[in-house]
């Protein structure tokens, strides 16, 4: 199976399965010399583990990471860094009577007609379980993102019909609620739709957005390799994702051009700046020094109790009420991901980024020769 790997320079390598032994992480050309610990990355971990509360699926997995390579004395050595999640709390069986069936919403059908054969415990590889071996990689990243000032994250902007109010937002509530919403009224009234999704038999949808303060302008490529449209490829490969906007998105197609211009004005310390943000801190596929901005919307949990009609692999109609654990809402657990994802997009684009100038590259290595 390809495509398991994302990044250029800085490239992470994801294994495992949802019901498998374990799940791992290789994080290879990650630089030399930063500090980290297994705390740092558990902090992000619980971020995304489930069962934490009743928004969630109420598998109980730790999602406890080892860090098997690539640090020494608590910094990182240039080597891949390797780590692992071990799978703890699998209930294979809640899926054998549906292992012949293909479930509405999934990737079974597909799975099936290019493989030939599938893992049905859990989805296997398909499975949302397979992003915690992603926030490892973003956790890893992250600290490197904080060395260099860049403030990279992410909250739960609305689930269903139920929108935060920026007015009431508070960046300490993002992970002190359990919708991972930065506005506390707003987090009791998605608490309780999703409550009563959950008493239909049925789940919700929703979007998370992601902000990136403090990235310097110029990084990026101009071409194929857009900033946002690698940061799309990285966002838009978590499975539950349906669509990503960057800055304005899709409300663009209805403005002027004098409406959705950024201008330029000057700013302190001689510094360029924009009086308006309408781009979300990417002109061009380059970086411009504005906060980067990126939503992305979530699909509702396709595994849902309510009976629905499907096919089995004969081709033969089936009607399905899917069993087992499952999260009535993916968005909250979801918001550690869609931050993670973007932080490995934009450690590898700051590296890449640092071949761009033939100055640049004379100055380091005639500094250390």
């Amino acid at each position: 199976m390809s495509g398991s790997t994302f990044g250029k320079l800085l490239r992470v390598t994801t294994f495992g399965e949802s019901h498998g032994p374990a799940l791992g992480v290789v994080v290879d050309g990650f630089p030399a010399g930063v500090a980290v610990t297994e705390s740092d990355i558990q902090e992000y971990m619980n971020r995304r583990k489930p069962g934490k509360n009743p928004l969630s699926t109420p598998r109980s997995e730790g999602d406890t990471v080892e860090i098997l390579s690539g640090v020494f004395e608590g910094r990182t050595t240039g080597t891949p860094v390797a780590m692992l999640i071990r799978n703890t709390n699998q209930h294979s069986s809640d899926y054998e009577a549906i292992k012949d069936t293909y479930r509405p919403g999934h990737a079974d059908f597909g799975f099936d007609q290019k493989y030939g054969f599938r893992d049905w415990r859990g989805g296997g590889r398909s499975s949302g379980r397979e992003t915690a071996a992603r926030v490892a990689a973003g956790a890893l990243c992250q600290l490197l993102l904080k060395r260099l000032g860049i403030d990279c994250y992410a909250y739960t902007e609305s689930i269903g019909s139920v929108k935060i109010d920026p007015s009431a937002f508070e960046r300490s509530a993002i992970t002190e609620t359990a919708t991972g919403m930065p506005d506390r009224d707003a987090d009791r009234k998605a608490a309780e739709l999703v409550a009563a999704m959950a008493g239909e038999k049925d789940s919700i949808g929703g979007t998370v957005v992601c902000i990136a303060e403090g990235m310097p302008a110029g990084i990026g490529e101009p071409v194929f390799d857009k900033l946002d449209a690698t940061l799309s490829h990285a966002v838009m490969s978590i499975g539950a994702v349906k669509a990503v906007e960057i800055g304005d998105g899709i409300t663009v197609s209805q403005k002027k051009g004098s409406e959705n211009n950024d201008p330029f004005i000057p700013g302190g310390n001689g510094r360029i700046e924009k009086k308006t943000n309408h781009a979300g801190g990417i002109l061009g596929g380059l970086s411009d020094s504005s906060p980067i901005l990126l939503r992305a919307h979530f699909k509702p949990t396709p595994s849902i109790a309510s009976v629905q009609d499907t096919v089995d692999r004969d081709g033969q109609a089936v009607r399905l009420s899917v069993g087992g654990r499952h999260d009535p809402v993916i968005v909250p657990r979801a918001v550690v991901v869609v931050e993670c994802m973007c932080a490995i997009a934009l450690a590898d684009a700051l590296l890449i980024g640092m071949s761009a100038r033939a100055d640049d590259i004379a100055a380091f290595y005639s500094g250390n020769s």
